[in-house]
């Protein structure tokens, strides 16, 4: 019963993940700490191990979500391959910061960290773009849909430096980058929101292959809780890339909300008292 509800958390982690451009590790990571205290194959459950399997899973989640997405012609690779170039490095440093973590230090950080998440979410459409591409920036254009061409921008410099952070965030606690990237694109950067998820997404692919190797080196993945959350993820990804093409996510972000503000204050809660 329990290896299926691994493979179910893969699905439904991956699947919101890629709707959201948000990876699934912020699922996953939670997900793991609040059912090692109710299952007996996840007992004693560490912090790290969560978060190194959950970056292994995240690969797979993100290469699903990004083929999907290329087809569609919505990944900007080239503005992802400069955000990596601060990611990258970033995650390694977010591993090293991991590594002596004590738990329920890390509940309380992770759980006030994804309700910092839930209130950006929550403002993103309340703030208009800040145009930060001047002389010397990257200017690129998107035909949406419906036959608008939308201009969006940004200073590489810029762009990198939000990397080192996100990526830091992905090693650190395992959650791929996409809640801060997603957000600092649509609002910084104006990037549409749909272009902005799947460049999300394949940034969370490109920065877990480089926490999770950092993360195996340390012993920090459980291959079996892997091996149950990963055909999920793959499957979830492609799901997720088709929904957000046909849905709206206002809807889904309104839920998202209220759904990462419950893990955040049960994980603060557990932190606190131990339970």
């Amino acid at each position: 019963m329990e290896w299926i509800l691994l493979l179910l958390l893969g699905l439904f982690a991956a699947i919101l993940g890629s709707i959201m451009g948000l990876g699934g590790g912020i699922i996953i990571v939670p997900a793991l700490m609040v059912l090692s205290g109710y299952t007996a194959i996840l007992s004693g459950i560490t912090p790290q191990v969560a978060v190194g399997t959950s970056l292994l899973v995240m690969i797979f989640t993100g290469l699903s979500s990004t083929l999907a997405y290329i087809k569609q012609k919505k990944v900007d690779i080239k503005s992802g391959l400069i955000f990596f170039a601060g990611s990258g490095p970033g995650a390694l440093f977010g591993v090293w910061l991991n590594k002596d973590i004590e738990v329920n230090a890390f509940l309380i950080f992770f759980g006030i960290f994804i309700i910092i998440v839930s209130f950006i979410l929550m403002i993103r459409k309340h703030i208009k773009p800040i145009k930060l591409a001047k002389k010397g920036g990257i200017r690129r254009t998107y035909e949406n849909d419906l036959g608008e061409t939308i201009e969006y921008g940004y200073q590489p410099v810029v762009g990198i430096g939000i990397g080192f952070v996100v990526g830091m965030c992905s090693g650190l606690f395992g959650i791929g980058g996409g809640s801060l990237m997603v957000p600092a694109m649509i609002l910084l950067f104006a990037f549409p929101p749909h272009m902005a998820v799947a460049t999300s997404m394949f940034l969370v692919f490109l920065s877990a292959i480089v926490s999770s190797i950092s993360h195996i080196s340390l012993g920090n993945v459980d291959w079996l809780y892997a091996a149950a959350l990963i055909p999920g993820a793959w499957a979830g990804g492609q799901i997720g890339a088709v929904i957000n093409r046909r849905l709206k996510s206002d809807t889904v972000v309104n839920l998202l909300r209220i759904f990462l503000i419950i893990i955040g204050i049960r994980l603060i809660y557990q932190g606190i008292t131990g339970m």
